[in-house]
């Protein structure tokens, strides 16, 4: 029996890959290796940061740099999910063939990211200092904290840009290119960091500097490639602007993402508000568990990364079980590698957060914040996969509700009243499982339940109508 795309001439070439045709098992794997090693250099960015920092500025400089971590990620997250989201619409087209639509959506989505990147260094710096006050930063490390964060914001534009260019490439199938530039960059971040603060003993500034020249080189390298002739993502200056009906789509199934991400990033905020409260070894524990975590959550991510991909183009194809076969191999794989990971960074806590900072408070509390959680990362892994599933649909709408709902309004109130009735840390760290536990249950109903693989199709009848 033919399949559906039969007969329809894939754009792309040498440099993209079509998820439709194949073993989706081999397929998923091969993409993902790829996105799991940029994610890996991704995190050198600021791990590399925390570490260098913590061992030759000490602990308040690293409690400076790790304590409002959150923030970078609340104000750049709502970008970044929109553009995650953002390229559903191009791996949909390119899963259907439709070359014109290809180069509409990223063109449309470089603009994007020039927008974006320009709002978010104005507001980064500007607010700076009133929302680190409004998180409760400890006063000791406010100056250092203002000075990291003010720079780092300086480079959003090519912050912003290398993640617009990172997800056209893996929208097209390419996920090996970005790891390239990522690589390059990150040894240049780390190479920045040492001269700069180990070297010429600068302050924590230099650390933001350096990840700032390191993410400009990424831009650079990701630019020249772009714009080469001759393929189906050749961009062209001149065309880089907003297409109407493309922004729309942008909008609807990039929008959701964006305000999911923002919404997981404020529930955050208010923990770390609350951790910042316990003072500067609690804030230093909680920055390096967050950068553990980071790194353990990496394969999940990655996994998560490829079956959006997978399900976009399938689903574009009209390829419906070969959509909910990878589904499940996602949720599955993402599942079991969360726990395997769990139980490591269980066992080696000690080992794990004294990497960062070899104070006896900080490795205390750090220890009994990673063994509460890791436990549990297997209902992280499964809410998180099926968000991807539901993205890859162009239902981005649903995890956006769930994670509203769940994530931030019940996880900021379970914290509101066991920090009054308690007033206990411990307490503060059981919030995440809590709500992970909750947000597994609705999705596992939604996933069983709903009919997701024809999403595309019920928001088209609907315009129709």
């Amino acid at each position: 029996m033919p399949q559906p795309n039969e007969g329809v001439r894939k754009p792309g070439g040498a440099h993209t890959r079509d998820m439709t045709v194949g073993n989706p098992y081999t397929l998923m794997i091969s993409f993902a290796l790829p996105l799991f090693l940029s994610q890996v250099f991704q995190q050198l960015y600021n791990t590399a940061d925390a570490l260098i920092v913590g061992r030759f500025l000490g602990t308040e400089a690293l409690a400076a740099v790790t304590s409002s971590g959150t923030l970078i990620h609340l104000l750049v997250s709502f970008f970044m999910g929109t553009a995650m989201g953002a390229g559903i619409v191009i791996s949909r087209y390119f899963g259907a063939g439709d070359e014109e639509q290809v180069s509409n959506a990223i063109h449309t989505m470089l603009a994007f990211g020039i927008a974006s990147g320009l709002i978010l260094t104005v507001v980064g710096v500007a607010f700076t200092p009133t929302l680190l006050t409004w998180m409760q930063t400890d006063p000791e490390v406010m100056p250092d904290a203002v000075e990291y964060f003010r720079y780092y914001f300086m480079g959003s534009l090519a912050l912003v840009l290398y993640n617009i260019c990172r997800s056209i490439m893996n929208a097209l199938g390419n996920s090996r290119r970005p790891l390239y530039y990522l690589i390059f960059s990150s040894m240049v971040n780390v190479v920045l960091d040492v001269l700069f603060i180990g070297v010429f003993h600068w302050g924590v500034w230099a650390a933001a500097f350096a990840t700032v020249l390191s993410q400009v080189a990424s831009v650079v390298l990701c630019m020249i490639y772009l714009l080469r002739k001759g393929n189906i993502f050749t961009v062209e200056l001149k065309k880089i602007r907003f297409h109407k009906h493309i922004f729309l789509q942008v909008v609807r199934y990039g929008l959701p993402s964006g305000i999911q991400n923002s919404v997981i990033s404020l529930a955050n905020v208010v923990v770390q508000s609350q951790i910042n409260s316990f003072g500067k070894l609690a804030m230093a524990a909680y920055g390096a568990h967050a950068k553990i975590e980071a790194f353990a959550f990496l394969p999940i991510t990655s996994f998560n990364m490829a079956c959006t991909t997978f399900i976009s183009q399938n689903l574009g194809a009209k390829q419906y079980d070969r959509a909910k076969k990878g589904a499940r191999f996602s949720i599955l794989a993402a599942m079991i590698l969360a726990e395997s990971i769990g139980v490591f960074t269980y066992i080696f806590a000690p080992q794990l957060i004294g990497l960062f900072d070899s104070t006896p408070g900080v490795i205390e509390l750090g220890v009994l914040q990673c063994r509460v959680l890791a436990l549990f990362y297997f209902l992280l892994a499964f809410s998180h996969s099926v968000a991807a599933v539901c993205r890859g649909a162009g239902r981005a709408f649903v995890p956006m509700v769930i994670m509203l709902s769940v994530w931030c309004v019940i996880r900021i109130a379970y914290i509101a009243i066991v920090v009054y009735l308690f007033g206990q840390i411990s307490f503060i760290y059981w919030a995440y499982p809590v709500t992970w536990s909750i947000s597994s249950i609705i999705y596992l109903i939604y996933y069983l339940r709903s009919d997701w693989v024809h999403g595309f199709e019920a928001k088209e009848q609907a315009e129709a109508a």
